[in-house]
């Protein structure tokens, strides 16, 4: 998308803007992949949720960063600063709640947020340690704390690193985009506490300023939809293997074909019906905390999700016919390889 802003606007300024923020964006991927090779180290691994959000002052360099509001503060009549606090915090208890994990890395990792950060920066992302916001440029994004699933999404990238470790790249990194936005949705959803008939199944629904002919970054339910603008031009997820785009850009098209997982989890959650954390999120969760491996590919993903809803559920169970459909859907065939693999439960015991 950036991209695009940048080969298709006649306006200088936002074409600055997208360099600016795809230069500093590689560089926090960069230190992402760096950081997700190490092992997490937190002390004590205590059940306790701890915010910090950090002021850039529109600064691209965090160490500079001030403390703009700390666990337990109140608001600071700040949007960013306290969306980013308060998002954060949906987002540890989604996954404490729902999954019993403690924190992003399951051991009690702090949420860092910084805010604020560069000038006119369109884009938000986890570089493996914290979590950093721009403020949009007015014209094309507005700030990026303002979508719940964005936030969600960002934060699962830490929940990725800390389990599949999915590589960045080709299909693992597909999947990697598409893991996020399975959890982002399902933050939101959570929150609202909306079944998987009422939500509206978009990630960054409301981050595109009215200037822009769209509705989201991208349609789980629909992709390809999400937007379709002269400057952005036409959303390119495709929703099936049919349609899978081969391609050298977005290290192998991760934010593309993202899209034929996304509508696979889409299709298992609308018919198994109900809340979407609770049955469909459990299949998803135990297959990219248990199943899944750096170089996992959709086939594997597909293969993992069966067994798991085979093992979870039974066989013939509504959950496992609605897996193999699904991913029929959008054209991959999962096999039932590994049946009698045993699954460790997800309970809120599991955390002590």
């Amino acid at each position: 998308m950036l991209q695009q802003i940048a080969r298709n606007s006649d306006d200088e300024e936002l074409r600055e803007s997208a360099f600016n923020t795809l230069a500093l964006s590689e560089q926090a991927r960069g230190r992402r992949q760096i950081l997700g090779a190490l092992q997490t180290l937190t002390v004590g691994g205590t059940v306790q949720l701890l915010r910090t959000v950090f002021d850039c002052k529109n600064k691209s360099d965090t160490d500079f960063a001030t403390v703009a509001r700390r666990e337990g503060d109140p608001a600071k009549n700040n949007k960013a600063i306290d969306e980013a606090y308060a998002y954060s915090g949906d987002v540890y208890n989604f996954y404490n709640e729902v999954f019993a994990r403690n924190s992003i890395d399951g051991n009690g990792m702090p949420l860092n947020s910084y805010v604020h950060y560069a000038v006119k920066y369109n884009n938000a992302f986890w570089d493996g340690s914290k979590m950093t916001y721009g403020d949009g440029d007015g014209k094309i994004f507005g700030r990026f704390t303002e979508a719940i699933d964005v936030v969600g999404h960002e934060l699962t990238h830490g929940v990725t690193e800390n389990t599949a470790g999915l590589q960045y790249r080709g299909q693992p990194g597909a999947l990697n985009e598409s893991m996020s936005d399975v959890f982002g949705s399902l933050v939101k959803q959570y929150v609202l506490r909306q079944t998987a008939d009422k939500a509206d199944w978009l990630i960054g629904a409301g981050l595109f300023t009215s200037r822009i002919k769209g509705k989201a970054l991208r349609s789980m339910k629909d992709p390809g939809t999400a937007y379709n603008d002269p400057l952005l031009g036409k959303d390119p997820q495709p929703a099936d293997m049919s349609h899978y785009v081969s391609t050298s850009a977005d290290n192998g098209g991760v934010h593309i074909n993202s899209g034929i997982p996304n509508k696979a989890f889409y299709e298992v959650a609308y018919a198994i019906g109900g809340n979407a954390w609770e049955r469909a999120g459990k299949i998803w969760y135990v297959t990219l905390t248990q199943k899944l491996t750096p170089s996992s590919n959709f086939q594997d993903c597909a293969n993992a999700t069966l067994e798991v809803a085979h093992n979870l559920y039974g066989d013939g169970s509504k959950e496992e016919k609605a897996v193999s459909s699904a991913w029929a859907k959008v054209k991959i065939t999962p096999k039932l390889e590994n049946s009698n693999t045993i699954i460790k439960q997800v309970t809120q015991e599991s955390l002590y």
